[in-house]
């Protein structure tokens, strides 16, 4: 994300802080979110107000969206084949 698209993420988060929920899903830990936001400084405050009032619920495990992928481009069988 450039320097002004982050500055929008930025200005946005802010006007909603204490005013309304936002919900956010992400695939990156907090502290790979300077190099996302391609500014330390920037990331911090954004995660400062995210991280106020929240609930951080994390979900570890086999992504739901990319299991029939997945599925598809595993060559080994889901059921052992029985032969007569």
């Amino acid at each position: 994300m450039d320097r002004a698209d982050a500055n929008l993420v930025f200005q946005l988060v802010s006007r909603r802080y204490e005013k309304g929920s936002i919900i956010i899903t992400s695939n990156k830990a907090f502290s790979e979110w300077g190099q996302v936001f391609t500014d330390e400084v920037l990331a911090t405050a954004i995660l400062d107000r995210f991280l106020h009032h929240c609930d951080v619920i994390s979900i570890n495990g086999p992504s739901w969206r990319l299991k029939d992928r997945l599925a598809a481009s595993d060559p080994s069988p889901t059921s052992p084949s029985v032969t007569e």
